[in-house]
């Protein structure tokens, strides 16, 4: 078996590419966006896409698997909040061809409004998932999910962390397997998801999660490795990797199976030890279901950060009491803080500085140029998920009429096509006159210059039809619509001032396109 040095990503990719996965579809978000990236180059087989977002990437995959094609959607965790509405039905009505979903999850929010946890999700839409330790375990897990999701007929979710999405390490590799097509289904009492069927098909869905408790028991995704009967350690992802560092003595319960978790095994490790620790990240997830069962949990939470992400220093410190050892000396002298900032030049600094010198209040969005809160811009106010800025805008005039004067939207143009326009629609039906601002750079930077609708290019630099943003704007009934190059062009801040005093909608694009985006 041939091995290489690869990111966890990477791993991933290669993963979906040996399964025989036909069909690929994501949105853009770091830690996961190198994943399609990576079979777009790796697999030319593979008809990978980005979709204008996670909702719509989740239902391409579903569409697909229920074709007959092996299929796999990608998203950070927070796209998983897009896709939650589809996935909680998708769970109901099982698949027919495998159908992963590949989650990222950013504990230490190194680039993300929040960290939450996402193996909540696994129990609520109550459907398996997996977390590997590794990026050759990233790559084997992959692989294992589709087979368990054929087997059992649902979903499953791979859990990804930053830790695992990035680092890299030694891989294998394996030939590409070549799953027969299956047939379209004409199965309307699975898949129309009618009450009538749904209140059938949740009857199933409990039954699929009774036999997936018993697979759990028994996979070699969990591992339980008896050694000293002192303490015992459950733990998951690449807590483990911290555990078997520092705690190399202690028998372990790796978890890669996460939900369902393994019962049996836990009440095994726990009758062979004086007592029981769990170290994860984030939430008490296994630990209070350790708990439920009415084993008693020595060391947890109680001990261990719930925010950020843990390392070896942190998880040596709770089980053995070491304090870090200190590998560099202090510094001389304190190092003064630098904050992020846009790029020398980047065009997106001309239109806050025209908000400023307006003094208006911004409903931002989620980009880079969410920057411009931060000095030396000080123009962005709010700042919540993809596509908020323009229905907290009109929020804001329904609570005081005045601030349709007084406020403006800003949102870039991949955000406003992931899910800006339907706030925009809500603007005009709702009768708004607020000014929203689209931040057209022409590709989604703040990932990595990702391409989308408005580009004119799919995920493979193929040419394909440009979505025109002043033509969507006009076709959702907004009249004034306006665009500028704030570099080629003057009288931006007037424009702003002057669609601000109108009384009905209107919409500016301010394009240019990002310094940083390769023009060959």
């Amino acid at each position: 078996m041939d091995r290489t040095v690869l990111l966890g990503n990477e791993a991933v990719a290669r993963g979906i590419a040996e399964s025989g996965c036909r069909v690929a579809a994501g949105y853009p978000g770091t830690p996961s966006t190198e994943i399609l990236e990576a079979v777009s180059r790796s697999a030319p087989g593979i008809a990978a896409q980005w979709s204008p977002n996670e909702k719509v990437a989740l239902e391409v995959a579903y569409g697909a698997c229920i074709a007959g094609a092996r299929a796999v959607t990608v998203m950070k965790h927070v796209g998983l909040n897009v896709a939650a509405d589809p996935l909680f039905t998708f769970a109901y009505a099982g698949v027919n061809a495998g159908l992963v979903i590949v989650d990222a999850d950013d504990p230490g929010q190194w680039s993300s409004q929040n960290e939450q946890d996402n193996r909540h999700y696994a129990r609520h839409a109550k459907v398996p998932m997996l977390e590997p330790a590794s990026p050759e375990e990233a790559r084997c897990f992959v692989k294992r999910a589709f087979e368990l999701s054929e087997e059992h007929d649902c979903p499953v979710i791979v859990r990804l962390t930053t830790r695992i999405a990035h680092s890299r390490a030694l891989v294998g590799s394996a030939p590409r397997e070549d799953p027969a097509p299956r047939p379209f289904p004409r199965d309307p009492r699975k898949y129309v998801m009618i009450p009538a069927h749904g209140r059938e098909r949740h009857s199933v869905l409990e039954k699929t999660m009774e036999r997936l408790r018993e697979v759990s028991d028994t996979t070699d995704l969990n591992r339980l490795e008896l050694a000293s009967t002192r303490r015992g350690i459950i733990c998951d992802a690449v807590a483990y990797q911290y555990v078997r560092e520092t705690c190399p003595e202690d028998s372990i319960l790796k978890i890669g199976m996460v939900w369902p978790l393994p019962d049996a095994l836990i009440r095994r490790l726990a009758e062979h030890v004086a007592e029981l620790a769990v170290v994860e990240e984030l939430d008490p997830f296994i630990e209070e279901h350790v708990r439920a069962l009415g084993i008693a949990v020595a060391l947890g939470k109680d001990r261990l950060p719930r925010c950020g992400e843990l390392n070896a220093d942190l998880v040596d410190a709770a089980l053995n009491g070491r304090a870090p050892a200190r590998v560099h000396p202090e510094p001389p002298f304190a190092l003064p803080p630098r904050l992020p900032e846009l790029c020398g030049g980047c065009p997106y600094a001309m239109v806050f500085a025209a908000l400023r010198e307006l003094d208006l209040n911004v409903f931002g969005d989620i980009g880079c140029y969410t920057l411009g809160a931060l000095e030396p811009h000080g123009a962005m106010h709010t700042q919540a998920s993809m596509g908020a800025s323009v229905g907290m805008h009109l929020g804001a005039e329904k609570a005081d009429a005045g601030q349709a004067r007084r406020s403006v939207a800003v949102i870039g143009d991949s955000t406003f096509i992931h899910s800006g326009i339907t706030g925009l629609i809500d603007l005009v039906y709702n009768q708004g006159t607020g000014t929203v601002i689209v931040l057209d750079n022409r590709t989604t930077a703040m990932t990595g210059h990702q391409d989308h609708p408005g580009t004119g290019r799919t995920l493979r630099g193929e040419p394909t039809a440009c979505l025109d943003l002043a033509a969507v704007a006009r076709a959702v009934g907004v009249r004034r619509v306006r665009v500028i190059d704030p570099v080629a062009e003057e009288g931006l801040q007037q424009m702003i001032a002057e669609e601000v005093a109108a009384p009905e909608p209107s919409v500016i694009i301010v394009t240019r396109p990002c310094l940083l985006l390769n023009k060959t």
